[in-house]
C-alpha cells in the first residue's frame, strides 16, 4: 500500500518541476537582487523603504485600499450567496452565469470600463443631475473610494463562491432547531449560521485580500499616478527608474505580505473546523 502511495505521489512530480522553474526560480533571483550589493550581502534597501515616508505611505494605502475592498466585497457577497443557494433551476443558473461569466473578461475591460462610468460625464454623475441629487459632477474617478468599489467589482466572484460552496453544505435544519428552542433570528444569525459560514469568509476573504493587495490595472486605470500603490510602485522601479534594487525589494515586501494573509487564514481556517 505504502509503495503504491509513493507511486501515486511521483505524478506531482512534473507539475512541482513546472512551479519550481517558472514561479519560485524568479522569486528567489528577485529575492536575491534585493539584498545583493557589490560590497555583498546587505539590506540596505530594505532599511531605506522602511525609512522613508514616502513608500510607508504608499504601503499604507495598499494596505487600506486592500482591506476596504475586502469588507465591501465581503458586504455584498454574503447576502448573494444565500440568496444564490435559496435560488433554484433558471434563477440558479442566472446568479451562477452572473458570478462566473465576468471572470472570463480581462481586468482591463472591467477596470477601463469603471473609469468610464466614473468621469465627469460618465452615467453616474450624469444620473445624479438628472434626478437632482447633485448640480454639478462630483469628483469620482481618481479618488481612493472608485478605487475600493472598482477593485470590489471586479474581485467579487472570488469572494462570492468560496461564501456560497460553504452555505450550500449548511444543514437547514439546524436553524430551525435553534427556532424552535426560542432563539431570536438575530441570535441564530450570530450563534449558528455566521460560525458555520466563517470558513467560507475566511477564505473569500483570503483570495480577495491577496488579489486587492498586489493589483497594478485596475489602480492605474482608475487613480492614474495620483495616489500610487505597491505595484504600481514596482513597475515604476522598473520600468522609469531602472532601480532593479528598489523594484525587487517592493516585491519582496509585497510576497511577504502574501504569504502572511495565507498563512494566516489558512491556520484560522483550521481552527474553525476544529471548533466545528
Amino acid at each position: 500500500m505504502t509503495s503504491r502511495i509513493d507511486r501515486i505521489s511521483l505524478l506531482a512530480v512534473p507539475g512541482l518541476a513546472y512551479l519550481a522553474v517558472i514561479y519560485a526560480l524568479p522569486l528567489l533571483i528577485l529575492l536575491a537582487k534585493s539584498i545583493r550589493t557589490p560590497d555583498g550581502i546587505s539590506f540596505a534597501e530594505y532599511a531605506a523603504f522602511f525609512s522613508d515616508d514616502y513608500n510607508m505611505g504608499v504601503l499604507l494605502r495598499t494596505l487600506r485600499v486592500a482591506a476596504l475592498t475586502t469588507l465591501l466585497a465581503l458586504l455584498i457577497a454574503y447576502p448573494t450567496a444565500f440568496a444564490m443557494n435559496r435560488a433554484k433551476g433558471p434563477m440558479l443558473t442566472v446568479f451562477l452565469v452572473a458570478m462566473v461569466l465576468p471572470m472570463s473578461l480581462g481586468v482591463v475591460v472591467k477596470a477601463f470600463a469603471w473609469s468610464i462610468l466614473f468621469r465627469a460625464n460618465g452615467f453616474i454623475n450624469t444620473s445624479l443631475q438628472w434626478i437632482g441629487l447633485t448640480e454639478k459632477p462630483v469628483r469620482m474617478l481618481f479618488t481612493e473610494t472608485a478605487l475600493v468599489i472598482g477593485a470590489a467589482n471586479v474581485f467579487l466572484p472570488f469572494m462570492v463562491l468560496p461564501i456560497y460552496a460553504v452555505v450550500r453544505q449548511l444543514d437547514q435544519r439546524l436553524p430551525e432547531a435553534a427556532a424552535s428552542l426560542g432563539a431570536t433570528p438575530f441570535f441564530r444569525f450570530f450563534h449558528v449560521t455566521l460560525p458555520l459560514t466563517l470558513p467560507g469568509v475566511v477564505a473569500g476573504s483570503a483570495f480577495t485580500f491577496s488579489m486587492a493587495i498586489s493589483m497594478y490595472v485596475i489602480p492605474s486605470l482608475i487613480v492614474g499616478e495620483r495616489q500610487q500603490t505597491l505595484s504600481m510602485l514596482i513597475a515604476r522601479s522598473f520600468l522609469y527608474l531602472r532601480n532593479e534594487a528598489l523594484g525587487s525589494t517592493i516585491s519582496a515586501v509585497l510576497l511577504a505580505i502574501a504569504i502572511i494573509v495565507v498563512v494566516f487564514s489558512s491556520w484560522l481556517a483550521r481552527r474553525l473546523e476544529a471548533r466545528q
